[in-house]
């Protein structure tokens, strides 16, 4: 197999757009990934492997062979010499299958998504919705925060609007620091949406019309607030502690 030497070969310009443009991603179904711990992960995950540019031949992937020039350009990672290959992102399950979902609202920070995304995938969140400015689960630095979670764990992106039919009248809960709120620690049993907002504004009004009513998560009174990814956490493990 001939090794590609140059930037400007077809598949390489194809990785770098599919690394550096979202719209890229969402036309292809695909994004990219890099380093041999996140392919490990991907494998055990059975997840659907496009192509891998790497520097010798790996048994039983489709490698394309690339000088470490190139596989520098094309990898998102630092002073790596692991692969650089691309995934299918993952179908969305059947509305009847959901019973606990979470809803990000405006979460920009791609290490709190990719945080949120290996949480959920850990209590076993059936999914996880993005709604208005969220960070791109499929950005690079998204998908190493998640650790291997984004093979696994299933995302839907959508508008507020649409939200009632996706959640097929399961309740839905904004966390939210607000007078009257239930206690996180008391979420009704059955089928449960929780929202979680932009990590410096929370929840928009409209989202919080949407919702049945608010959560809070107590907290002493010197702190204002939790870090996004740390109060899906809190959040999430409530929604399954009676089940995991």
């Amino acid at each position: 197999m001939e090794t590609i030497r140059s930037r400007q070969n077809e598949l390489v310009k194809n990785f770098i757009a599919l690394e550096t443009d979202a719209k890229a991603r969402q036309q292809a179904g695909q994004f990219v990934c890099a380093g041999q711990t996140l392919l490990s992960e991907a494998v055990s995950a059975d997840a659907e492997i496009g192509c891998v540019l790497a520097l010798e031949e790996i048994p039983g992937l489709p490698v394309r062979l690339v000088t470490p020039e190139v596989l520098k350009a094309v990898s998102p990672l630092q002073n790596s010499s692991g692969p650089v290959f691309t995934v299918r992102m993952r179908p969305i399950p059947a509305a009847e299958e959901l019973r606990r979902v979470i809803v990000l609202e405006n979460v920009q920070d791609p290490g709190n998504m990719g945080t949120v995304l290996r949480t959920a995938d850990a209590f076993g969140i059936d999914l996880v919705v993005l709604c208005g400015a969220c960070a791109d689960p499929y950005n690079p630095k998204t998908v190493r925060a998640s650790m291997g979670a984004i093979f696994r764990q299933s995302i839907l992106r959508t508008e507020p609007e649409a939200l009632e039919s996706v959640l097929r009248g399961m309740p839905l809960y904004g966390a939210a620091l607000m007078p009257g709120g239930k206690d996180v620690r008391d979420l009704p049993a059955g089928p449960l949406a929780v929202a979680i907002g932009n990590e410096g504004k929370g929840l928009t009004a409209a989202m919080l019309q949407r919702c049945a009513g608010t959560v809070r998560i107590p907290m002493g009174p010197r702190t204002e607030s939790l870090n996004a990814a740390v109060a899906a956490a809190v959040v999430m493990w409530e929604m399954v502690r009676e089940t995991i």
